[in-house]
């Protein structure tokens, strides 16, 4: 599987200097967290779940989770797990994961959201074969006392069928959030997570969970940073699990759960004359019409804020998050003549705009390297703009 492949190869050779480069579910996982995207989140109990795979896929999709915690009700557990075996042994009749193979749909890399340990275990071992199509598992809730149970149940499945599962637990408890039990809670985390670092895919972050302990909810003309409440723990977060010393892991940015535009209360967050210049006005309207001028701007936070790829509930967000990733073609130069440098200093940028320093943005670019690999480096004046008109909806 390969981002943008669903864009025509001409209009593809056009938007990018560098194309992105392919991979599959047995990748290296840092590569893999990093291709991860937009992942888009799915109740288990859609009747016609194969097809919104196999449809998603087409979209340019990469990563989906089933879930079968908070998106069903306490009396659909059955039947939702019942409908996912069903449903996934159907697409693994149909499409092999990855395959890249003419006539072949490729499947997005797959996680299911359980709710209780006993769950992967069990639903391994229903899939039979189908469990090949499973990339990992989403624990939810996650905490040191109640995750050891999720990875132990994790570890087992993975002697017994000899599958690679990885785990992304998702902080949103309230013992991350309080601000008296937070700094105890991550680090316990952190603990418990390096002892299982190969199988730890990557951490999510539950801002729905984490601003229901308040009472809050964000509106869609704001960004959950704005949020002060949550935003404290989303730095936290990363300060204590997102560390570029070769601790932390990938953390992926939260939910954005707005699909439809109501009353706006401010004025749209996008800029007119980027897309004046592209002749995209009505790419800019369609954008604040279904509030994703908001989600553009959470994922512009995102990033400045270390976190990569992002939880989405409608296909419709994926190209924006997947536009935004791409490396521009000014941050490749930074990003090379930063690591073209092996004892340190400073030089100015090739765009001739800011200082490049070799040690301190050390790390920046090797992360930024990473992002180039899976998504690729945007061509010369090639704007997001652009990108986001080609990856989205033909």
């Amino acid at each position: 599987m390969r981002h943008f492949d669903h864009i025509d190869a001409a209009r593809r050779k056009h938007l990018f200097y560098r194309h992105p480069r392919p991979f599959d579910r047995h990748d290296d996982p840092a590569v893999l967290a990093v291709a991860l995207g937009a992942t888009l989140y799915s109740p288990a109990t859609r009747p016609a779940l194969a097809d919104d795979v196999l449809r998603a896929a087409r979209r340019g999709v990469m990563s989906m989770v089933l879930c079968l915690e908070d998106a069903i009700g306490d009396d659909e557990v059955e039947p939702a797990e019942a409908n996912l075996v069903a449903q996934l042994r159907s697409l693994h009749g149909a499409a092999r994961p990855g395959s890249g193979v003419s006539g072949a749909a490729d499947v997005p890399l797959l996680f299911v959201r359980v709710r209780d340990p006993r769950q992967i275990g069990d639903l391994i071992g229903r899939l039979g074969h189908a469990a090949a199509l499973v990339s990992g598992f989403v624990l939810p809730k996650f905490t040191a006392a109640g995750g050891g149970a999720f990875l132990d149940a994790l570890e087992e499945a993975v002697e017994r069928t000899g599958l690679r599962l990885l785990a992304m637990p998702v902080i949103e408890s309230p013992a991350a959030v309080y601000a008296e039990s937070r700094p105890e809670m991550l680090h316990e985390v952190a603990r418990l997570l390096a002892k299982h670092r190969p199988r730890i895919l990557a951490v999510r972050i539950g801002a729905t969970d984490m601003s229901a302990a308040y009472g809050l909810r964000r509106p869609p003309d704001l960004t959950i940073y704005d949020i002060q409440p949550v935003a404290g723990v989303i730095c936290d977060v990363v300060n204590v699990l997102g560390r570029a010393d070769g601790t932390g892991y990938v953390v992926t940015g939260p939910v954005w759960e707005y699909f439809s535009a109501g009353e706006r209360m401010f004025k749209p967050q996008l800029r007119q004359s980027p897309f004046d210049a592209q002749r995209a006005a009505p790419l800019r309207q369609r954008l604040i019409t279904s509030d994703l001028d908001g989600l553009i701007r959470e994922v512009h936070l995102d990033k400045a804020n270390g976190l990569i790829g992002k939880t989405v509930i409608h296909p419709s967000h994926v190209a924006a998050v997947h536009a935004l990733s791409v490396v521009t073609h000014e941050e490749y130069c930074d990003a090379a003549d930063i690591l073209g440098v092996a004892g340190g200093g400073a030089m100015a940028s090739s765009y001739a705009n800011k200082m490049n320093e070799a040690k301190p943005h050390r790390a920046w670019a090797q992360r930024l390297m990473l992002r180039a690999r899976v998504f690729g480096v945007a061509a010369e004046g090639v704007t997001f703009v652009e990108l986001l008109e080609a990856a989205g909806p033909r």
